[in-house]
């Protein structure tokens, strides 16, 4: 048996506000950064170190998203990784991205009443 598993589960902060395109034949796609931040203890005092995500939904999801988040929400996705490359100014690079599956908007209640 051949089984393997590509998951991601983010907690994190909207970095900026989301970009929407629609791309031929009328297909929406949503990009923005998600910034994840852990806590240790450097050398005996407290440390933060964050990461970014690139987020990217797709079709209905990516409108949803768009319409629901902005800089600085929190929220909850789950995913799978996608790695590509690109060539630019003659250097190969790469970019890994979340390609979300689902997403929850997370926070106290009265942050949504504005979307009420």
């Amino acid at each position: 048996m051949n089984s393997t598993v590509n998951k991601v589960i983010l907690i994190g902060h909207v970095g900026n506000s989301p970009e929407h395109k629609k791309l031929n034949g009328d297909i929406s796609v949503t990009t923005f950064p998600l910034v994840t931040t852990t806590n240790f203890k450097k050398d005996g005092r407290p440390t933060e170190e964050s990461e970014w995500h690139n987020i990217i939904l797709w079709r209905e999801m990516a409108d949803l998203a768009f319409k629901l988040l902005e800089k600085g929400r929190l929220v909850y996705i789950e995913g799978r990784l996608q790695t590509r490359n690109f060539e630019k100014d003659g250097i190969l690079k790469y970019s890994t991205e979340i390609i979300v599956n689902n997403f929850t908007l997370l926070g106290r209640k009265s942050d949504f009443d504005i979307y009420s």
